[in-house]
């Protein structure tokens, strides 16, 4: 009886002590949730801030009251405020993330009422914010003692409770630059009027055609965009990342929705955060961190890629390497790196190998150096490549077939001088001339940087920091540095504008092209070499000078940076739209998108002229399209492709599920077979379309610009010079054996060519070719025969890459002819044709030999 009185008492002693801090827990939600209702009140009613910008200041202000209250007050203080800051805010994603998935499948089973779903859902919340905070985030530890917590290097604070308010300045820290480099307005998920050209526009069409796609094994998988030539998630850089978290709930976004804004904030936040925890492993004062923190923030090379690699905005990645590799052994430390590689791997392919670079080098010295057993590295090095092999495998990195078609290792290089290299990023530094490829290369410190590594340099020589020391602790990490240096650096060692060039076996061009775009290498070193300087720095001076120093230098880089980013945050706080400008605007397109379930481009290429027209177009009507912008496509699907459409426009058979658009080059072969009693080609827009089937469709209406023989071959007359351009109406005269049109002219893509000129008057005597030809040292000269309607007109031996002309009279025989048929049939044969790749012009492996320019006839 004692007992069980004891026992009862005891029972009842905790439940009302549980009650207590349930009761106090939920006064802080309330405080908290009354607080957030009224700062978007507030902020929203200024007009200055649209809804979704007020609802994160919003959120970040609440969930400091939320945090503030329960660890000061709910539960007392337990534990380190650090610890339990990050636990928090992991548990209050969790929670939200929890609320969103259930609520879609309630939605989904229909079980309940929209509003009930939304309420049963929204109870969640708070029930698993309590446990978890209960059990885990406020649970007391060796930190009350006043133990500082593991994962500095230094001893931070004296007693973990009497700052960690102090924990909240990196995110602070993190929004403020973002609200100052970027702006709110791309926060809003249906503002895609910043994302409309280029890059950006890719990564969003990606992602919209994923959200709107059925999901395929492996997950990354995205058939409707590219089709045959690569369709998986990762190669529209539309950071599977984010689009496996949001594609569960496509069904409850609005349309248009991008993430892109959301992951942009989220960077800066993790920049700022990472690089606190870095700067933590080598000083102590908060004051130079957060100032630290800001030279991180404004580093030249993260926020360039605001530009248009908006995934490549996500070094906090190669921080949270960096500081792994730089931290001291821990038994969670192999758990860390697993998380790590398998984010970089969804976010992307250049994150991941940086981050695993710099796991091999830390895993090799841990095993040299660090006393650890070969057998748990060798579990760790099998457990993080099963893992990350398998997060590649969904996410679509091996989806390419028949090899993919790269090159560029040496022109996307870091030039030596990248460091200092302005390149428009400075009020006070000139640009450095240099390559055209170095901008995948731009490494520079920036003005404030660059004035600290000046002011440090006599503190190392003068041995009042021996840099040493610090060196010979890491060998391996680097070495490391040193080999993504020299990778940079590439085989074309550029100095400014001066190159030094040697080459590489074919097996060595190969691999180095899997990571084409060297020049982006050396961002781990580039760190590496910001966190030595602010080490010298706090080293070699006082705290009072140091933090002197590093507050002028940040307010240098940011004034001084601004040079560029300034344009950023106009592109980003323009007027938001939720649809891009489109210039097709013949209701042609919306009956089309009813009968037709692909637009096809033809010729099929990566990255044609006009894709983002058409991606577009086929994204807003739910179609799939080959008119795209990839990363990567498979070579033999390319070809393939190419392959399929040649023969669909000499025979006139297409595939009659599919909206065909036409460059000039194929115009005439298409019109030559068309059946022109079902297949409709018409200039719709200003775009050459060919519907299959459309005039035999029972609800396919009557289309105005159907095209004649006469208007894609106009005569010629005498004196008139056709060329052969991109956008030039000549490329419609070329019948076979020519490349795609490019800006300068054509060239020929086989042994040999055939062309089809139409004249206005038979008083033509003679051609005149302005071309280009394929010659280089090992292959000194290019013969061309022009045969003239099955006659031979003469030989040319062409000795010049540029600047030839080729004057062919046309043959009494063929004048004849013109007389009663005034077309000019143009034949081209290229005796040793050769391929770019074989003689030292390029990695190009298309057998080329003529460019064709323009043609006069005279």
């Amino acid at each position: 009886m004692i007992f069980f009185k004891k026992h009862v008492g005891i029972e009842t002693a905790r439940f009302w002590r549980e009650f207590i801090i349930a009761g106090r827990f939920g006064m802080v939600g309330v405080a908290a949730t009354a607080v957030h209702i009224t700062v978007v009140w507030l902020l929203v009613g200024t007009g200055w801030f649209p809804v979704l910008a007020a609802n994160l200041v919003a959120f970040l202000t609440a969930f400091g009251i939320s945090f503030t209250g329960n660890y000061c007050w709910t539960f007392s203080r337990p534990g380190c405020p650090r610890r339990a800051l990050a636990r928090f805010f992991l548990i209050s994603g969790s929670a939200f993330a929890a609320n969103t998935v259930v609520l879609a499948a309630l939605l989904r089973t229909g079980w309940l009422a929209p509003q009930v779903a939304a309420v049963a859902s929204a109870a969640l919340i708070p029930v698993i914010t309590f446990l978890a905070s209960r059990l885990w985030v406020f649970r007391a530890s060796v930190a009350r003692s006043g133990a500082n917590p593991a994962g500095t290097g230094f001893a931070m604070f004296d007693g973990g409770n009497r700052v960690g308010w102090i924990s909240v300045l990196p995110v602070v820290l993190g929004v403020a630059a973002f609200w100052m480099v970027v702006g709110p307005r791309v926060l809003d998920p249906t503002n895609i009027a910043w994302l409309d050209d280029g890059d950006p526009a890719t990564h969003y069409l990606g992602w919209q055609f994923f959200r709107h796609s059925d999901w395929h094994f492996p997950l990354g998988l995205n058939p409707d965009y590219g089709l045959e030539l690569g369709n998986a998630i990762v190669f529209s850089d539309s950071n599977p990342l984010m689009a496996f978290l949001f594609k569960p709930v496509a069904a409850l976004l609005p349309e248009p929705f991008q993430y892109f804004g959301l992951w942009m904030l989220a960077c800066f936040i993790l920049q700022a955060w990472f690089a606190w925890k870095l700067l933590g492993l080598v000083v102590d004062s908060p004051s130079i961190r957060a100032l630290g923190c800001g030279l991180f923030l404004f580093s030249p090379p993260m926020i360039w890629r605001l530009n248009g690699h908006i995934s490549l905005m996500g070094h906090f990645l190669i921080l949270a390497g960096l500081y792994l590799a730089l931290n001291p052994w821990s038994e969670r430390r192999s758990s860390a790196w697993g998380l790590l590689l398998g984010v970089a791997a969804l976010v992307h392919s250049y994150f991941l190998a940086m981050v695993a670079a710099l796991w091999l080098a830390d895993l090799a010295g841990q095993t040299r150096w660090g006393g650890r057993g070969i057998r748990g590295v060798l579990a760790e090095l099998a457990l993080s490549l099963a893992l990350v092999g398998v997060i590649c495998w969904q996410a679509g990195y091996f989806s390419i077939r028949g090899g993919m078609i790269v090159g560029g290792y040496g022109f996307y290089r870091m030039n030596l001088l990248s460091l200092f290299d302005a390149d428009g990023w400075s009020y006070v530094l000139n640009d450095i001339p240099g390559g055209s490829g170095d901008y995948e290369g731009f490494n520079f410190l920036g003005l404030g940087v660059v004035l600290l590594l000046l002011w440090s340099i006599p503190s190392v020589i003068g041995i009042r920091v021996d840099l040493g020391v610090v060196l010979r602790k890491r060998p391996a990490v680097i070495g490391l540095f040193v080999a993504l240096g020299v990778f940079a650096v590439s085989n074309k060692i550029g100095i400014g504008p001066y190159n030094i060039e040697f080459s590489l076996p074919e097996w060595g061009t190969r691999l180095t092209n899997t990571f084409r775009s060297s020049g982006r290498m050396f961002w781990p070193v580039f760190y590496a070499l910001l966190l030595t300087i602010i080490y010298v720095i706090t080293r070699a001076h006082e705290k009072r000078v140091a933090v002197s120093l590093l507050a002028v230098a940040l307010a240098v880089q940011v004034v001084d940076t601004g040079a560029a980013w300034q344009d950023f945050h106009a592109r980003y706080m323009a007027t938001p739209a939720v649809e891009w400008k489109t210039p097709l605007r013949d209701p042609f397109w919306a009956e089309a998108a009813t009968h037709y379930k692909k637009v096809r481009w033809v010729r099929p290429e990566n990255h044609t002229p006009d894709w983002q027209v058409f991606a577009a177009y086929a994204g807003h009507y739910g179609l799939g399209t080959d008119a795209v912008y990839l990363a990567r496509v498979g070579a033999g699907p390319l070809v393939a492709a190419q392959v399929q459409a040649g023969e669909a426009i000499a025979t006139g058979r297409y595939q009659p599920d599919s909206l065909y658009i036409l460059e000039g080059g194929v115009l005439g072969p298409a019109l030559l077979g068309l059946d022109a009693k079902t297949d409709l080609l018409a200039r719709i827009d200003g775009f050459n379309v060919l519907a299959p089937g459309w005039k035999t469709c029972a609800g396919c209406g009557p289309v105005v610009g159907e095209l004649a023989l006469t208007d894609i071959f106009p005569p010629i007359r005498v004196g008139e010079r056709i060329q052969f351009t991109r956008s030039a109406p000549g490329t419609a005269y070329l019948v076979a054996g020519w490349a795609g049109p490019e800006p300068w002219g054509t060239w020929s893509e086989r042994s040999a060519a055939k062309i089809r000129l139409p004249l206005a008057s038979a008083d033509a005597q003679e051609i005149l070719i302005e071309a280009n030809a394929l010659v280089a040292s090992p292959h000194p000269e290019q013969a061309v025969e022009v045969w003239m309607n099955g006659v031979l007109a003469g030989t040319e031996r062409l000795t010049r890459y540029s600047g030839n002309q080729i004057r062919m009279a046309i043959p009494q025989a063929v004048r004849d002819q013109l007389g009663t048929d005034p077309v000019l049939n143009l034949k081209f044969k290229f005796p040793g044709v050769v391929r770019p790749v074989d003689i030292g012009l390029g990695d190009d492996k298309r057998h080329l030999a003529l460019g064709l320019i323009a043609i006069t006839v005279r």
